[in-house]
């Protein structure tokens, strides 16, 4: 009998089509390894089992149902994104129990292609930091639960990381995508802006935050953003040789990358070397003032989220962040500085076609109630362990995390691949060429 937990979003959906499994049988198994795992892990804030049970049987009446790309697939949305009947809760107790009237436009799409969501997974409160944490849940990383899952797309990383969904939608304000896909040894890619439908306004921080697929394989990260963008499948396409620069310098003065960490990006470099790609070592100029404009971004998306919200329930490190970035709201939202970096990194990406990075700096912090502990505390550990992730948010510009060696603890190491405005697919190409040439265990052994 086959086992479908643990098998892949393409193989899934070909089965389905092919009628050799029920969308039902597969999102019933899904069900039942969430039911098993995720008082260990802590994914999930919300499981939607009977209703997905009975969407399941919904896609198998469908009339087009030879044709949809996700047929029968379980998929985990993130806590932020509105899913028709479920409450959005941000990972807050400040926000309301109201059920959502209709989807967000992604999960829209996703359900137009014949996946099946089976729950709400944990953010941190407004998903702003980088450890997935919170009153409504902690999300572990299944490689090690002892450690975050990540954040702030812990929760759909930490589902997929343990084989309790293939493929989670996500998205990423200043890593929120790379950062818990890295820990969890999962593909995910930040798609550059307006590949993907994001928030109005100021939800999407400003435009800085994308929504993206996390997944085991690139083929089913691939297979996620054609559907997420509304494109034809995306037909594989061996690129040229390309111009890769390696850069092991962190953008933020006085962090430094751990070794395992420039272990990976030496090792995924040599393997894009033996591709074929010109490879050379060369930093993109970031500017000194990145830190600080950063943190301007970063706190005035949160307090663009908070202004709603009655501040007396949310946590003191959310009420401090939302209360420094007031004054940068209207400096954030002009744009200058964000155009200011773009023009200065524009040359570098005119003498190289991709950026190979470590996808962090080391490990994720330890699984902690990050929520009950100082500001200070949480800014430092989110900056010291994930330097590398918020320039291509200010640029807006697509970049990916990657599986790639392995830390001493046995969990998933992982390299960033950063590329020019509409180069998502190529990133994706060169994505496939590490994963065939240094391939990776899909999901931690969690039974």
């Amino acid at each position: 009998m086959t086992t479908w937990a643990g098998h892949t979003a393409a193989e899934i959906s070909a089965a389905v089509r092919e009628k050799r499994v029920t969308p039902r049988e597969v999102v019933a198994e899904h069900l039942a390894r969430i039911e098993r795992l995720d008082g260990r892990v802590g994914a999930f804030r919300s499981v939607r089992a009977e209703a997905a049970l009975t969407e399941a049987d919904e896609v198998a009446a469908r009339g087009d149902f030879d044709r949809l790309p996700l047929a029968g697939v379980p998929v985990a949305v993130k806590d932020n994104l509105a899913v028709r009947g479920e409450s959005t809760r941000v990972g807050s107790a400040a926000t309301p129990d109201t059920p959502a009237a209709q989807d967000h436009v992604t999960v829209a799409r996703l359900r137009a292609a014949g996946a099946v969501v089976v729950g709400l997974t944990n953010v941190p409160e407004l998903c702003v930091f980088g450890t997935t944490d919170g009153v409504l849940g902690t999300a572990r990383n299944p490689w090690d639960p002892t450690r975050s899952a990540g954040g702030s797309s812990g929760g759909s990383a930490a589902a997929v990381a343990a084989g309790m969904v293939p493929i989670a939608l996500g998205n990423d304000g200043m890593g929120s995508l790379r950062i818990p896909a890295a820990n969890c040894g999962l593909v995910t890619i930040k798609p550059g802006h307006g590949v993907v439908p994001t928030g109005a306004g100021d939800g999407g921080w400003f435009g800085l935050s994308e929504n993206g697929p996390l997944a085991t394989t690139v083929e089913d990260a691939r297979l996620m953003l054609s559907v997420l963008a509304d494109d034809e499948p995306a037909l594989r396409s061996e690129p040229g040789p390309l111009r890769v620069a390696v850069s092991l310098r962190s953008p933020v003065a006085g962090v430094t990358i751990s070794r395992p960490y420039a272990a990976a990006a030496r090792e995924a470099a040599g393997v894009l070397m033996k591709a074929g790609h010109l490879v050379r070592r060369a930093d993109p100029p970031y500017p000194m003032s990145l830190a600080t404009t950063s943190l301007a971004h970063w706190t005035a998306g949160t307090a663009a989220d908070a202004q709603h919200l009655d501040p007396r329930l949310l946590t003191r490190r959310t009420r401090i962040h939302a209360r420094l970035g007031r004054p940068f709201m209207g400096s954030v939202r002009s744009g200058a500085a964000r155009e200011q970096l773009r023009r200065r990194l524009e040359p570098f990406f005119t003498e190289y076609d991709v950026l190979l990075t470590p996808a962090l700096a080391r490990r994720s912090p330890k699984a902690a109630p990050w929520h009950e502990r100082g500001w200070l505390s949480n800014v430092l550990a989110n900056t010291n362990y994930s330097p590398l992730t918020p320039p291509w948010n200010l640029t807006g510009w697509p970049a990916m995390s990657v599986p790639c060696g392995t830390l001493p603890s046995g969990a998933p190491c992982a390299v960033q691949l950063v590329g020019r405005p509409g180069t998502e697919y190529q990133l994706l190409e060169v994505a496939q060429q590490l994963q065939e040439r240094n391939p990776w265990r899909r999901t931690a052994p969690m039974n």
